[in-house]
């Protein structure tokens, strides 16, 4: 089978880890990201003996996802792209004080991208009878949230209702949607801050991309067949925590 992962251009990001895992799992990988540090992953992987294909465009464009869907039809579906995907930390700036148009294109990267990704390849996997689609939520938006931050949120809690309606119209299909929803995981765009906070997790560290990539590939499996339209919070434990620290 063929996985796709946007939004894997970081060295050591989420995406990347999906990638490895997914085909360590035994699928052929397409990889795709907005900078041309994605064929530099591509390079990583294939090194590894990895089939692996890479893709460069920004997926917040309608033309570009139709460009991605040229490269013919994947079962597997990862829609990791969005805040930080160029290495950039997320901004932080108060709603009342945000301007439109910087908030709405913090909210494509989340979201859009997603839509567009799936809009083009979950038609093949119904017609085929087979498909997996996840969602790269966070634990910030559909559970929690920090101020400033109101784009991003506003985007991964309409990523798990998108993964909710999905699921339901999919499931006769052979389809599933699910969503994972990181906590605090250390990535090259973690900031001290984040560290610090994950230090007063029940685990007193943050997680690994290979932690979340794990049960990115649980969801993926053929295994998770009855597996769908849950969101898989994988932060340690964190919400379960009132007084943090």
């Amino acid at each position: 089978m063929r996985a796709l992962v946007t939004g894997a251009g970081a060295a050591g990001g989420i995406g990347l880890a999906c990638a490895r895992a997914l085909a360590a799992a035994g699928h052929e990988i397409l990889i795709a990201g907005a900078s041309g540090r994605i064929h530099a992953r591509a390079a990583e992987l294939q090194a590894e003996g990895i089939v692996v294909t890479a893709f460069q465009g920004d997926l917040t464009d309608p033309a570009v996802v139709d460009r991605l869907a040229d490269l013919g039809p994947v079962d597997i579906l990862v829609n990791n792209a969005g805040m930080g995907m160029q290495g950039a930390p997320q901004k932080i700036r108060a709603f009342a004080v945000s301007d439109p148009e910087t908030w709405r294109r913090e909210f494509d990267l989340s979201l859009t991208t997603a839509v567009l990704v799936t809009r083009a390849f979950l038609p093949g996997m119904i017609a085929r009878g087979f498909g997996r689609v996840v969602m790269m939520a966070s634990v910030t938006g559909p559970l929690v949230s920090v101020t400033g931050s109101s784009a991003y949120s506003a985007a991964k809690a309409a990523m798990v209702g998108l993964t909710h309606t999905l699921a339901l119209e999919v499931a006769k299909d052979g389809v599933t949607v699910n969503a994972v929803a990181p906590g605090w995981i250390a990535t090259e765009a973690t900031q001290r801050g984040e560290f610090a906070a994950a230090r007063k997790s029940p685990m007193g560290r943050a997680g690994t991309p290979e932690e979340v990539a794990a049960c990115v590939s649980f969801l993926a499996s053929r295994g998770a067949s009855y597996v769908n339209g849950v969101t898989l919070v994988v932060d340690g434990g964190n919400l379960l925590q009132e007084k943090k620290g």
